[in-house]
């Protein structure tokens, strides 16, 4: 999950002219600070999708980070996962949802550096509250897709044209993220992020 969370000032260049690196996104974590969640939550080496610099920032201490690398992380070389992270309790993954939608409720309105919201954000925000929502529900993590089809069925039917409508806007983000969405998707994307807030209310 993408968060919102403000980055520190600490950069270390990696420039790269490869298309692929466009779309590298992660932190390089010491392997003592992977087992479990910070509580201070001190930054790590992160870059951002579309980057090309290193910036210090929490963006990867998270439950839902380690369960699914724990969970279904593919080693490439050393250990499995699942001697490296300690086990995460689905009651972890429900307190990180819900401070999660805490935050992306925050961040819904606020525009982007384009100004407005861009239709990158708008479809964003409709998949992530999705997977909020289903976490809180199952107390487990799947894709956004996943997790957008899943709300079809379990949340009321008045958003499922606004949730059919972002699953069918999600390829090639980075066209979308200097695209103005429809302005009647942001209207009902802010409605859809005060339905999420007060159905987490009732978990």
């Amino acid at each position: 999950m993408k968060s919102p969370r403000c980055k520190s000032c600490t950069r270390v260049s990696t420039a790269s002219t490869s298309p692929g690196a466009q779309h590298l996104e992660g932190s390089y974590i010491p392997r003592e600070r992977l087992r479990h969640v910070d509580p201070s939550r001190s930054p790590f080496l992160y870059l951002d999708k579309g980057a090309s610099e290193l910036v210090r920032d929490p963006h990867c201490d998270l439950a839902v980070v380690r369960w699914s690398l724990r969970e279904y992380g593919i080693v490439l070389a050393g250990l499995d996962p699942k001697q490296l992270i300690d086990p995460i309790s689905p009651a972890e993954l429900r307190r990180e949802a819900l401070e999660g939608i805490a935050e992306y409720a925050a961040w819904a309105p606020l525009p982007t550096k384009a100004g407005g919201m861009s239709r990158w954000k708008q479809t964003y925000l409709v998949v992530t509250f999705c997977r909020l929502l289903h976490t809180l529900e199952c107390g487990r993590v799947v894709s956004k897709r996943t997790a957008a089809e899943w709300a079809l069925e379990a949340l009321a039917g008045e958003w499922n044209p606004l949730i059919l409508a972002a699953i069918e806007d999600r390829p090639d983000p980075w066209i979308r993220v200097h695209q103005p969405p429809d302005s009647t998707l942001v209207a009902r994307t802010l409605a859809f992020v005060e339905y999420a807030v007060a159905q987490s209310k009732s978990c």
